[in-house]
């Protein structure tokens, strides 16, 4: 891609790190993955102070200890082992030199989820219209947050009800449900934003402050925060909990859980069958075997 090239370009691009672009582009990573993994690479470079070819693998073992000593996050780690990983496997062939790092097994905490009251509350604190019409969007469909900025005005398809989702997490294309109720709220920001001279013909459902981008994630998740905190709820909220939430409920209300892997875009459904472990009213209508029991409770 050339805006790794360009955003380069006031400096001197080395053998090793235009090799490593041209091996990403190769496999068509994303601009920001390949940006994270250049970054990763030239601090282990500043680190040692000599060029990545050179390093062996206690090198490695020997920086990883560093970045756990110095208190560097486990998803930070394990973000650096995979940039390192690329580099040495692919781009240098050496995965020799990788095998002493050591992925970080992070415990996996069940995600907060906002009941449907709080959803509502959170929605009406927000305070433009097109950031009401987002967050509806995001509970109302489960989408990510970067696949809602990034919805064209051809991607809602009123006449079959469903909204069309192209080159989502992992650069796939799939369809999204349309409520009713939802479509009117998209109808009304449309209209909104048309008097406004926002929307362009064919362009972004959701354009930021220069209607040729749209608006950032960064932009959307710093007014759900803001709009979380104004509706006086005190979990951590992010436009990620829109989506558990959507789940969530989904599962409460009895819909199958391979529709909900299917309308999140889950590749595999183990991924969906946590929400299991947050549906509360699946709990409160399972029978326990304690309940089967015929106990004599009345002796001490």
């Amino acid at each position: 891609m050339s805006t790794h090239k360009s955003s380069h370009a006031t400096e001197p691009v080395s053998p090793l790190r235009q090799h490593m672009i041209d091996d990403m582009n190769m496999r068509r990573l994303n601009p920001k993955t390949q940006s994270d993994y250049l970054r990763c690479v030239k601090r282990f470079s500043d680190f040692f102070e000599h060029s990545p070819h050179k390093a062996t693998a206690e090198d490695l073992r020997q920086y990883q200890l560093h970045l756990v000593s110095s208190g560097v996050k486990s998803p930070a780690i394990n973000a650096v082992i995979t940039a390192l990983r690329f580099l040495f496997t692919v781009t240098l062939d050496h995965p020799e030199i990788v095998k002493k790092l050591c992925p970080i097994h992070e415990p996996r905490r069940l995600p907060d989820i906002l009941s449907p009251e709080e959803v509502a509350r959170t929605i009406d604190a927000t305070y433009a219209f097109k950031y009401k019409a987002m967050f509806s969007v995001a509970y109302g469909t489960g989408l990510r947050a970067k696949e809602i900025c990034h919805l064209r005005i051809d991607n809602v398809d009123s006449a079959n009800v469903i909204l069309h989702v192209e080159q989502g997490k992992g650069s796939k294309d799939r369809q999204a449900m349309l409520s009713f109720p939802l479509l009117t709220i998209l109808r009304r920001w449309w209209c909104i934003a048309r008097k406004q001279g926002l929307i362009r013909e064919g362009g972004w459902l959701f354009p930021g402050q220069n209607p040729v981008n749209p608006v950032s994630e960064r932009q959307l998740n710093r007014v759900c925060h803001a709009a979380a905190s104004l509706a006086g709820i005190h979990k951590r909220v992010s436009m990620h909990t829109f989506r558990h939430s959507f789940a969530t409920h989904l599962l409460d209300q009895g819909v199958d859980i391979r529709v909900i892997q299917v309308l999140l875009g889950h590749q595999d459904l183990r991924t969906t069958a946590r929400y299991s472990r947050v549906a509360t009213r699946i709990l409160r209508d399972t029978t326990s075997p304690l309940d089967t029991l015929q106990l004599t409770l009345n002796k001490s």
